[in-house]
């Protein structure tokens, strides 16, 4: 029987030792063009993003210098930089727009828009927005992936999996976990079957080991853990109760940020005027929120640390989680760009220490990382990628905790997810 034609449907396919050799003989190893695309994406993806950090490092140490009431005049100045370049560049669009691409286009990602979401997340995140770099370098990473895909000619599934594989790329990228940022990238496009484009998981996994390399060589991040935790040993099975328990109070924060947000987010588009006006209104009231609230301005990751090596009080602690919820909704309502990853887990830890602080005895960092996860899988809808990130942010072990809180976090989130482009249908938000 010839080798490429399939064998009858009564009668299991055998293979002599001559065939199966001369099969040997092309390629002994299980490594093909396909991985070595996939290694091309990543490590490209990790150039552009390590480029990408070392400038927004640049600027952000320029304009942290600005406190205070001064703030009042450098975000409105920056809020109206961002929307002078919008305005002129074209709208770069949110999450939202990736997820209708990876469902509606085949995964195609325009990267025309690029220069516009490159130049105003740069100036967005160095200013002080409350956003993460991340939407940006999915956006820039995820189009980088599309042309790649156009120059080999690839259709349908090949395609799709190319630019999905370059997105988790620029996930991995900041968040050092290529497991979790492979897991992230398929997990964020889908609320409710989780993971539905699994035969992209290897592509990404191959591509966000790439960038995970390169990135860590270029910035010297991503080796560590991000976050120093107090140390933290499961012992006690009553440990898995209260992570249902930060479960449940980090699925109540996520309702409370998506009443926030949606609030903000109408708001801003009932102002007039072109896009400038809403990104400068914006810029005054992040200023405001972060001259009497300082830590709210950035998108956490710096002020997190602060948050672990410093006491505050339980009722100070809240005050900031509730001013953290509303300087990510204004951010990112108002025009600014970036992600809310990041923040929403700095807010998850102001949280979780306010509920330590008020109750004592709980374990600080079973208490924090839990109510983390818990209010980014309800936001986010990313349960399982969610758990690995922070595993790997906290050098948190054992992870079956968070797993926990997450799942609880995921399915107590209200059923129409805040990114609407979730539901691929409008059926799915009444079945």
């Amino acid at each position: 029987m010839p080798l490429n034609q399939p064998p009858p449907n009564n009668q299991t396919q055998r293979w002599t030792f001559t065939q199966l050799f001369g099969l040997a003989s092309r390629n002994p190893l299980m490594i093909s063009r396909w991985v070595l695309r996939w290694v091309m994406v990543g490590t490209v993806s990790g150039l552009f993003a390590g480029l990408y950090w070392n400038v927004l490092e640049l600027l952000t140490h320029q304009l942290q210098r600005f406190q205070g009431l001064s703030l009042l005049i450098v975000m409105p100045l920056a809020g109206l930089i961002v929307g002078l370049v919008i305005h002129f560049l074209g709208n770069p669009g949110e999450i939202a727009v990736i997820v209708d691409n990876i469902h509606f286009r085949g995964g195609r990602l325009d990267g025309r828009k690029n220069p516009s979401m490159i130049l105003a997340s740069l100036i967005s995140i160095a200013a002080g927005g409350s956003a993460g770099p991340e939407a940006p370098l999915v956006q820039v990473t995820g189009s980088f992936g599309t042309w790649v895909g156009d120059r080999l000619k690839l259709q349908g599934e090949d395609l799709r999996s190319m630019s999905l594989a370059a997105m988790a790329a620029g996930f991995t990228a900041l968040f050092g976990a290529p497991l979790g940022g492979a897991m992230f990238a398929l997990e964020i496009l889908h609320h409710q079957h989780i993971v539905e484009y699994y035969e992209a998981l290897m592509p990404a996994i191959v591509s966000s080991c790439a960038s995970y390399l390169v990135f860590t060589a270029i910035t010297h991040l991503g080796i560590a853990p991000t976050w120093h935790f107090p140390q933290y040993r499961l012992e006690n099975i009553d440990d898995f109760a209260f992570a249902i328990l930060f479960g449940i109070i980090g699925a109540i924060a996520g309702w409370i940020f998506m009443w926030i947000f949606r609030t903000c987010d109408n708001a801003f588009h009932r102002i007039p005027g072109p896009i400038y006006v809403r990104t400068t209104l914006a810029g005054l009231g992040i200023g405001s929120l972060a001259a009497f609230l300082p830590l709210t301005r950035y998108f956490g990751h710096e002020e997190l640390e602060i948050i672990l090596e410093t006491s505050f009080s339980g009722v100070f602690l809240l005050t900031l989680a509730l001013g953290k919820m509303a300087a990510i909704s204004m951010t990112v309502t108002g025009g600014w760009r970036g992600g809310f990853i990041i923040p929403l887990f700095f807010t998850g830890a102001c949280i979780g220490k306010a509920v330590v602080v008020l109750i004592p005895g709980i374990n600080p960092a079973l208490a924090m990382i839990c109510t983390m996860a818990a209010i980014n899988a309800a936001v986010t809808r990313t349960p399982i990628s969610t758990t690995l990130l922070l595993s790997k942010l906290t050098s948190f072990s054992p992870f079956t905790p968070i797993l926990f809180a997450s799942l609880v976090g995921f399915f107590l989130a209200p059923k129409v997810p805040l990114i609407a482009a979730q539901l691929k249908s409008q059926q799915e938000a009444i079945d």
